[in-house]
């Protein structure tokens, strides 16, 4: 039994996985790892993405990194327009703009021969994203790291999302193993969109703190706040958060962001300098706690794949 499905082989990918494009963490050396190891490479611009930004990461990709795609932040290309702009002249095979309601870029991508994807969180918005000529959605469950709307659980908005559209759609949020990823696609995902356990690998451009602290944490660790953006003063929107690692900082404030006085600000900015990650953010979804170890891509790819093949095989 050969892991793959009809939209992995006609995205030229041996294996149906790509690497969710988390800001901070899935830049060149990530993308390209997860390519050559047969999944989909994903470049990631997050909450402060510049086109410059853009452009060193592109200019860091092999040339033999091929298929490899490109994740942007709606509202941020809205701020940026230039970022979207080189995400379009580098003619990624995919294209991934999510949380917004203007699907113009959507046509201009079409334009270029690039294939688009979205992000959807319930049947409503994964509708208007497949009328609107996506070309492959992205189920992405409450149990995902990072931001997303935390609607429904990652299965059971699969569910009704695979019933409810006739274009691919890929499974995010809480997939950290093969069992995971097996559940996935035998519900009938086109493959997987994987964050946090990629968010540790080797090549990741997450700081080594941070993989000791995503290696550490139980799956029970993480929760939903929006503390972080509050006291950034980046602009997502109120049904947005963020799934992070609990820490002092989310203990003290969540719930009580009227007291994220100029001190408890600067503290913060302070501690994500000096990669104190008692008080900054670790994104990380409910999976965390599968992930045991630092190691490269290729690693993490197969043994994904073979423990979710073996699953399969047995089920069969």
């Amino acid at each position: 039994m050969a892991l793959s499905t009809p939209w992995s082989t006609g995205m030229g990918l041996s294996v149906p996985i790509v690497n969710a494009p988390m800001g901070g963490a899935a830049g060149a050396a990530l993308a390209a790892a997860v390519t050559q190891a047969g999944g989909l490479g994903m470049i990631g611009m997050g909450s402060s993405a510049t086109a410059a930004q853009l452009a060193e990461e592109l200019a860091r990709l092999p040339e033999s990194a091929r298929p490899f795609g490109i994740g942007l932040v709606h509202w941020v290309t809205e701020r940026e327009p230039e970022l979207l702009e080189t995400a379009l002249a580098a003619r990624p095979d995919l294209l991934a703009v999510s949380f917004g309601t203007d699907w113009g870029w959507v046509r201009r991508a079409h334009e270029q021969g690039i294939r688009t994807a979205t992000q959807v969180a319930d049947v409503t918005a994964a509708r208007r994203a497949a009328d609107a000529g996506v070309d492959v959605l992205v189920a992405r469950g409450a149990e995902g790291g990072g931001h997303g709307e935390p609607r429904m659980g990652t299965l059971p908005l699969l569910a009704e999302v695979l019933d409810a559209v006739e274009v691919p759609v890929l499974a995010a949020g809480g997939i950290t193993s093969g069992r995971t990823l097996a559940a996935v696609l035998a519900a009938g995902a086109a493959g997987a969109w994987l964050g946090t356990v990629f968010t540790a690998c080797t090549e990741a451009a997450t700081p080594a703190e941070v993989r000791d602290q995503l290696i550490e944490a139980p799956g029970s660790a993480t929760v939903l706040t929006r503390v972080f953006d509050l006291a950034l003063r980046y602009d997502w929107p109120a049904t947005i958060p963020e799934r992070v690692l609990r820490n002092e900082f989310v203990d003290r404030y969540d719930g009580c962001e009227d007291d994220l006085v100029p001190d408890a600000v600067a503290a913060l900015t302070a501690a994500i300098a000096a990669r104190d990650y008692r008080i900054a953010p670790v994104n990380a979804g409910q999976g965390v706690g599968l992930v045991r170890e630092s190691r490269p891509a290729a690693e993490v790819i197969d043994q994904l794949c073979r423990d979710a093949e073996k699953l399969l095989r047995a089920w069969a």
